[in-house]
């Protein structure tokens, strides 16, 4: 390659880098109004997201704990029936015995 090739790809090169800089620093930095609206933002989607989270947590909870007290109703009731048929075997076991003696 001549001479002249080699600098002109230097400078070619150092065209496109100076070129680069230019747009580095015409970039504009964050100013402090989209700063402000991205912060509310995130704000108004956090006020809205996490009390929906909390009210499905204790609505999960409170089901749980309702379903908890109907399991122990329903055996409640089973073992109430259980011990209705104890009694009156034993009121009708009494009442036969009283016949007999």
């Amino acid at each position: 390659m001549s001479k002249k090739t080699v600098k002109k790809r230097a400078t070619d090169k150092s065209q496109l880098l100076d070129k680069i800089d230019e747009e580095i620093k015409k970039e504009k930095n964050l100013d402090f109004r989209l700063l402000v609206t991205v912060y509310l933002t995130i704000l108004i989607g956090l006020s809205i997201i996490l009390p929906k989270i909390y009210i499905k947590n204790e609505i999960y909870y409170t089901s749980r704990e309702i379903s908890k007290i109907s399991s122990e109703y329903s055996v409640l009731k089973e073992e109430n029936r259980f011990l209705r048929q104890k009694v009156e075997y034993i009121k009708f076991k009494n009442q036969v015995l009283d016949t007999v003696f």
